[in-house]
Formats: C-alpha cells, sequence, structure tokens
C-alpha cells in the first residue's frame, strides 16, 4: 500500500503548496501566489501527503470553459518514482468537469529539454502536436501537448524517430495536421521522439454512413413485418393479439425510419449537435419496437401452420436461446447502455416469450394475456433506454461540431 494518498487542494494549503514548489521546482516556473489562489478557490489544484506532509502536488488553469492547461507539477525529490506524479495528473484529467458531454482539451507544454516531464505526459496518455515558437533561435523548443479523451488510429508504416536535438527536423515533422509525438525513446544513447501519424476520420461521412445504415436496416425489417402481417391478415386461424402485436411493430418500424430521417436531416444541417441522441431513438424504437415482435411472432405463425407440435416446441427453444445469446452480446443495442436488476428481468421475459407464445398458440390456449405481458415487457425496456438512460456507449466519445455565432 502506498505510503501516500492524494486529495483536492484547500486554499489552507497555499503556504504549504508554495514551499513544496519553491524547494523543488525552477522560480520560472512557479505560478504567482494569485494564480495558485486562484486555481485552488476553483478546486484545480491537487496534492499528495505523506505523514501529514505535503510531498507533491499539480495545479492547472482554466482560461475558458473547455480549455484546461497545466501549469505546474512537483514531487519532492525523496518521494519520486513511485508513481505519485503520474496519479496526480491521471487524476487531475479525470475530474475536469465537462460541458454539455465534451470533454475538454487538456493540454501541456513541455521543453525538449525537460525530459522527465515529457516521458510523464506521453505515458499518461497526452501526444506532442505541435512546436511552439516561444523562445529565441538558440532556446529550447517548447512542444505542445494535449490528452487524448477519443480513440484514433495510428498508421503502422508511418512512424518515425526524431533525436530530439534536430530542431529543424522535429519542426518539419509536426508541421502537417495529423503527425503527432507518441512516445518517448533511446536512439544511439540519445533521446529522441517517436513521430507517428493518425489517421483522419470524416465525422460528417461516419455519422451519414451510420444513418444510411439505420435506414435501410430498418426498411428491410419494415418488409419483413409487412409480409408476415399481409400473412396473418390473410390466415383465419391466426390469433388476434398476434395480428395486433405485427401492427404495433409495423408502426414502431416506421417511426424508426421517421427518426433515422430526422437524423439525417440534423447531419445536413448540423446546427444541435443532437445527432447522437436521435440515432439512439432510432436505435431502440426499430429493436424493440420492430425486430424483436417480428422474431418472436414467427415461431407463433410456425404454430399456426404446423401440425407438429414438438417441430415447433424445438423451434421456439432454438429462438429464445438465441435471443437471450443476443441480448447479452456485444452486438445487442441492451449492451449500449448501463444494466439493472431491472433490466435484466425484462431480459429474460424477452427471451423466453418465443416459447411461452409458441406453446399457448399450439395448445390452443388463449394467448392475451402472453401477447399483452410482451407488449408490456418491450413498452418497459423502450421507456428504460429512452427515458432513463444517458446515450450509448461512445456517443459522448464522438466529436462534436462546435458552433460559432
Amino acid at each position: 500500500m502506498a505510503a501516500w494518498s492524494t486529495r483536492l487542494a484547500r486554499p489552507a494549503d497555499l503556504p504549504r503548496i508554495r514551499t513544496l514548489l519553491t524547494g523543488t521546482c525552477a522560480t520560472a516556473s512557479i505560478p504567482s501566489r494569485a494564480l495558485l489562489a486562484e486555481a485552488l478557490e476553483r478546486s484545480l489544484v491537487r496534492v499528495a501527503e505523506s505523514a501529514e506532509e505535503l510531498v507533491g502536488c499539480i495545479a492547472v488553469e482554466m482560461p475558458s470553459p473547455g480549455h484546461v492547461r497545466l501549469s505546474v507539477i512537483a514531487v519532492r525529490d525523496d518521494m519520486r518514482r513511485q508513481g505519485m506524479a503520474s496519479r496526480l495528473l491521471t487524476e487531475t484529467v479525470q475530474g475536469v468537469p465537462r460541458r454539455s458531454g465534451e470533454p475538454p482539451l487538456v493540454s501541456a507544454l513541455a521543453s525538449t529539454e525537460q525530459s522527465p516531464v515529457t516521458g510523464l505526459l506521453l505515458a499518461c496518455g497526452f501526444i506532442g502536436t505541435r512546436v511552439m515558437r516561444t523562445g529565441g533561435a538558440d532556446d529550447p523548443l517548447v512542444v505542445h501537448y494535449q490528452y487524448k479523451f477519443r480513440v484514433e488510429y495510428i498508421d503502422p508504416d508511418a512512424r518515425h524517430l526524431v533525436q530530439v536535438s534536430a530542431r529543424e527536423q522535429l519542426v518539419e515533422s509536426l508541421a502537417p495536421p495529423d503527425h503527432a509525438v507518441t512516445a518517448l525513446v533511446s536512439l544511439s544513447g540519445e533521446p529522441a521522439f517517436e513521430i507517428a501519424r493518425f489517421e483522419q476520420d470524416d465525422p460528417a461521412t461516419l455519422q451519414s454512413g451510420e444513418a444510411a445504415s439505420g435506414i435501410a436496416f430498418s426498411g428491410s425489417v419494415l418488409a419483413a413485418v409487412t409480409f408476415l402481417l399481409g400473412f396473418a391478415f390473410s390466415s383465419e386461424r391466426f390469433p388476434d393479439d398476434v395480428r395486433l402485436l405485427l401492427i404495433g411493430a409495423t408502426f414502431s418500424t416506421t417511426l424508426s425510419l421517421i427518426v433515422y430521417a430526422s437524423a439525417s436531416g440534423e447531419l445536413a444541417r448540423i446546427r444541435s449537435n443532437s445527432f447522437g441522441r436521435i440515432m439512439k431513438w432510432g436505435n431502440v424504437l426499430s429493436e424493440y419496437g420492430g425486430v424483436l415482435p417480428f422474431l418472436i411472432s414467427l415461431p407463433v405463425t410456425y404454430a399456426q401452420v404446423s401440425s407438429d407440435p414438438w417441430t415447433t416446441l424445438v423451434l421456439a427453444a432454438v429462438l429464445s436461446a438465441a435471443i437471450a445469446w443476443y441480448e447479452h452480446s456485444e452486438f445487442s443495442i441492451a449492451h449500449r447502455f448501463r444494466r439493472s436488476r431491472t433490466e435484466r428481468a425484462l431480459l429474460v421475459l424477452t427471451a423466453l416469450s418465443p416459447t411461452v407464445g409458441a406453446v399457448l398458440v399450439s395448445t390452443k390456449t388463449t394467448s392475451w394475456p402472453w401477447t399483452a405481458g410482451l407488449t408490456v415487457t418491450l413498452a418497459a425496456r423502450t421507456w428504460l433506454y429512452l427515458a432513463r438512460r444517458g446515450a450509448e456507449k461512445g456517443i459522448t466519445e464522438r466529436r462534436q461540431w462546435q458552433i460559432r455565432r
């Protein structure tokens, strides 16, 4: 167990923080007393304690709600190499308040001569994106680092090493906007940067493709449900309650198509950054209002046209097992949301529905209670995901359009 702990600093810690910084940092890098006091008031300073003594601290400033800049990080000499700086930096990044779900820009500046600071930043998820021309021609180069909240892909064949002392080459390597420093290594006994090229995605193209896929999928489901509904109306033996279930599935699937079309319109206008929220509505409505009612009604339809109850039961059991596997897999809509005990119980009822419905129809038992129970179950899951859960996993990490008026 670590012999030290971390916490948010309090205004009363200001004298001890200044004493720590004076003993561990160069005078030019120590923030002024006024800046430290402001950062303490805004809960932007964290400290590490050991035996009731301050042995480490980190301070940041927030010049705007969407930007956080690292001001200073310090650890007492005898407490280094214990992971204290990494923990302070990680906790600070995780504790930065977000505005409208969009992650802020967390940045830092480090000169090419500050190898320990550079290594710390790179190890904690920062990348060096550009050279800042803030000094004279003979001064060390200053590199701008920023924390990567989103997952982006590196081209494995577009990486190269640049020694830290190669000033002109470093400036040239970081000139393209898709190149960044991703690691600090040793090359021929000297420190060197690994420069990598990130694949540049097009958010508009990705979201347009997602909307088009949703429209195509819901259109296919609507065609299948409509075909089954036509068969239900042409068969005199088909239960009326199942007909109503298929009518509801047709309505819900059509509604999901309208929602997907609305997402396409939002993407075309790019006005409110609501694409993810609209797509969540379309995804939930198409699955719990269209796909699952359609699949669950298949063994019921088979039970009407088949005279073999055993085949019907086997088909229903296989379909129930398949739905249960799907619901627990990473491909389901439910996997994109946080699950609770209530949601798991509704999931079990959904998976059992094909078997229960097939048994009732095969034995010519009244199926109205089954249809009502299934409708309530799917409606409850729809309400749960739309009204009681946040965005789908990954939606909050997608790039949002910045609107300037």
